[in-house]
């Protein structure tokens, strides 16, 4: 790869670590071709991406970010998988990696927070920003209809007090 080649490869990591909620790091070592497309496709389930990178390059496109632990993480065969949302990524990631040992989450990096390995599996479990939204969205739901209740209620007492006074004088 040429200079230029490499200054785009870094503008486009730097890109990646700004735009994404959380970019979780993987050693792939020994990884088919077959089981690598199979990680894509678990990552791309959840709206995340993964990218091998060379290990140099990103951390050029980390600027320090991070220090010595981030160095740390780059090294071997590695592989990054990304997504918007900080929650996707990691429960591809770790999804995939319970199934197969040939990939190992070495740890993260979530805004300028470095995460370890156990840190990401704690973020895998967390709901996604769907599974939140889905259930703020169901709260809200449920509090408009039992306010839309308790209006309501005094006008049918009211409507059913009318109804056995008009049946009692009938009768």
């Amino acid at each position: 790869m040429d200079r230029t080649g490499k200054a785009e490869a870094i503008k486009t990591l730097e890109g990646v670590i700004a735009d994404s909620g959380s970019v979780i790091v993987a050693r792939y070592t020994g990884l088919t071709v077959a089981e690598m497309t199979k990680f894509r496709g678990v990552l791309r389930e959840q709206g995340a991406s993964a990218k091998v990178i060379k290990n140099r390059l990103f951390k050029k496109a980390l600027d320090g970010k991070g220090g010595d632990v981030a160095d740390a993480m780059f090294v071997d065969q590695t592989v990054i998988a990304y997504a918007e949302d900080p929650v996707a990524a990691a429960k591809g990631a770790s999804e995939f990696a319970k199934g197969n040992d040939k990939l190992v989450i070495v740890g993260g990096i979530m805004g300028d927070e470095i995460l370890d390995a156990a840190s990401v599996e704690a973020l895998s479990k967390m709901p996604s920003r769907e599974e939140l939204i889905a259930t703020v969205v169901a709260r809200l739901m449920g509090q408009a209809s039992q306010i839309a209740q308790r209006i309501n209620a005094p006008g049918q007492g009211l409507a059913g007090a009318i109804n056995v006074i008009g049946e009692q004088a009938a009768a």
